[in-house]
């Protein structure tokens, strides 16, 4: 077996997840939160695409962790996100953190926003 260390570039990991909380690169967010190859911070939320906004030219996906269960995101997110050329993918927040790692280490261009579990 051929084990190899894995670079993340400019983006963070998700570390891990529990009740109202998410572990990013090492540190611990409470509440929802965004990450990506401009760093990792809070988020208000599914009325705040402005944040999400930011990742345009930098990003060709975003997974949105929409909490324990998936969900379907409303038209004022999905709607300037797309106009932006961002393609947005909506799973439970678990799924997101997986997805997300994984795209990560192949140095693919993602983002992460999420709603706690």
């Amino acid at each position: 077996m051929r084990l190899n260390e894995i670079e993340y570039n400019d983006s963070q990991p998700v570390d891990g997840y529990g009740p109202g909380f998410f572990r990013i690169g090492g540190d611990l967010f409470d509440g929802p939160v965004i990450t990506g190859p401009t760093g990792t911070r809070t988020w208000a939320g599914l009325e705040d695409v402005d944040a999400l906004l930011l990742f345009k030219d930098l990003i060709d996906v975003l997974f949105v962790g929409t909490g324990a269960q998936v969900s379907h995101l409303p038209d004022a997110l999905l709607d300037p996100l797309q106009s932006a050329g961002i393609g947005v993918e909506a799973m439970s927040s678990p799924a997101a953190c997986r997805t997300y790692n994984v795209l990560l280490s192949e140095g693919r261009r993602v983002a992460l926003a999420l709603l706690p579990v």
